[in-house]
């Protein structure tokens, strides 16, 4: 929680000074009845409310977002600072990046980041499109090490503001836990900017009925301006 309040903080006076340049910042709020990354839940079943701030002068762009967690290592919250580029080629979307993982709280003696290497690759065809997101770890949180996270997910937009999506993801980590994760939802454009979504996220791992691998329903509010 206060990790998310610092980045409000510092987003604050960025939107001011980018007054004249408005184009370039995006800022997006949020609530979810849980947090979940890579298809497992981060907030121990319990809701969690998050925020970011984009700057993008073109292709390339820089990205900070926040929320609080609620890990087993002691972590309260994760902060993540992403940079990349946005490229187009022969009608493909590829987006490259590199995440720098924080995660204030962390007990003594576990390290409290790492860096990550993710790359999607998105095409479009009509109402249909389907992406490809392969993310690497050399080295990962606490005493996990080298690991990836390969998903692919197909988004389908069924009326002007609506879309319905389903992933499957494989993660495999050195001295770590392997899983195939999954989810299935529904995206409804609310307003201009506030989207809802409500997704159904299962994974291998899915008989752990108290831990992050379990099955379940997860409900989000997502405001964009």
């Amino acid at each position: 929680m206060v990790a998310f309040g610092v980045l409000l903080l510092a987003a604050a006076p960025a939107a001011a000074k980018a007054a004249d340049r408005s184009d370039q910042f995006s800022f997006e709020l949020g609530a979810a009845t849980e947090y979940t990354a890579k298809g497992v839940g981060k907030s121990d079943g319990e809701p969690h409310v998050f925020g970011s701030v984009t700057w993008s002068p073109g292709p390339a762009y820089v990205k900070v977002f926040a929320t609080p967690v609620e890990l087993s290592q002691g972590s309260d919250a994760e902060i993540l600072t992403t940079v990349g580029v946005k490229p187009k080629a022969a009608g493909f979307d590829f987006d490259f990046h590199a995440i720098y993982r924080l995660r204030p709280g962390t007990r003594a003696g576990v390290d409290s980041t790492f860096w990550e290497a993710e790359a999607d690759v998105t095409r479009k065809m009509g109402p249909t499109s389907v992406r490809l997101r392969v993310n690497y770890t050399p080295n990962g949180f606490a005493r996990a090490k080298e690991a990836w996270w390969v998903e692919g997910q197909a988004t389908v937009k069924v009326a002007e503001k609506t879309k319905v999506s389903a992933a499957l993801g494989r993660r495999e980590v050195e001295r770590g836990v392997d899983y195939t994760a999954w989810n299935v939802g529904v995206r409804q454009g609310l307003t201009k900017n506030l989207d809802a979504d409500v997704r159904w996220f299962d994974t291998s791992k899915g008989d752990d009925l108290k831990g992050e691998y379990r099955a379940g329903l997860v409900g989000s509010l997502i405001l964009k301006f």
